[in-house]
């Protein structure tokens, strides 16, 4: 069999199957619950081995031995922590194939003009140098492989659109789509993807608090944020975001699927960046 049509085949192979990261090693930040510990699952049922790295140490211990992976302490924010974390995934299978940039917190609210520096540098050594710190330890170990890789860093609608967040959110989660881009153009030459997401209205623990306490409602539950993001804040009227929505674009960007994007941030966003939703009207007659 001709050497070119025998690897097309394989890669076809490898695309179609049920198991699409089979036998992949991923490492994902804020693994525990939200976002991250949606993927995990996902990941997981597609055949990755996945190591979390959180710190919530009960929850992400719990989840790794559901989905047959391994957990590690990790606070972002601490570069040798992250460093620990991708050490663990080599360590257990000799390789890292994704790293998922995913660890974040809620920024603070009020006005620019009382912007408390002490609270923004905490926020950024979480949300972007966490990021930093999961590039650079992810792109050592997939250069010293030799295999290239895919690294996909949480962004937010935020950052494309002013006024859904607070001024230090905003600010980190933009900085990442800049440093994904930056990145993707050094490490293409090694086969590493570098990609971002960027959900919406997506009812993550985070999200949740955050509606609890701009709607003084502390008995709002996920799906009740969902339903009204569905209504408000999606072009998809009554079609709300879900963990699995951001966690299924994370598995194409992880997968083989996605073999040529790079550099790329992909919104799951039900179209509500795209559009002032609240015109649709003009095109109902």
């Amino acid at each position: 069999m001709d050497h070119n049509n025998s690897e097309t085949k394989d890669t076809l192979v490898q695309i179609l199957s049920p198991q699409r990261l089979r036998g992949k090693v991923a490492v994902i930040t804020g693994g525990a619950r939200g976002i991250g510990a949606a993927t995990a699952r996902v990941f997981a049922e597609n055949g990755a081995h996945v190591v979390i790295a959180d710190i919530l140490n009960e929850v992400g211990t719990s989840l790794a031995e559901s989905i047959g992976g391994r957990y590690v302490r990790c606070d972002v924010s601490k570069e040798e922590e992250v460093d620990s974390a991708v050490k663990v995934a080599v360590e257990w299978k000799g390789r890292l194939d994704i790293m998922f940039n995913n660890a974040g917190i809620a920024g603070f609210g009020g006005s620019i003009t009382n912007i408390k520096m002490d609270q923004m540098m905490t926020l950024l050594a979480i949300n972007l140098h966490g990021v930093v710190h999961g590039i650079k330890h992810a792109a050592r170990t997939m250069i010293a492989g030799k295999r290239g890789g895919t690294i996909i860093c949480s962004s937010s609608s935020a950052a494309i659109m002013g006024g859904l967040a607070s001024h230090s959110y905003t600010m980190s989660k933009e900085a990442i789509l800049g440093l994904a881009r930056s990145t993707a153009c050094e490490l293409g030459v090694h086969g590493i993807r570098v990609n971002c997401i960027s959900p919406h209205g997506v009812p993550s623990e985070m999200l949740v608090s955050e509606f609890q306490k701009f709607l003084g409602n502390t008995e709002l539950r996920p799906n009740e944020v969902s339903s009204i993001v569905g209504e408000r804040g999606s072009l998809l009227r009554g079609r709300g975001g879900r963990l699995e929505d951001v966690a299924q674009a994370v598995l194409f960007l992880a997968s083989d699927e996605s073999g040529f994007v790079t550099g790329h941030n992909l919104v799951i966003d039900g179209g509500y960046t795209s559009a002032f939703s609240q015109m649709s009207f003009i095109y109902n007659d």
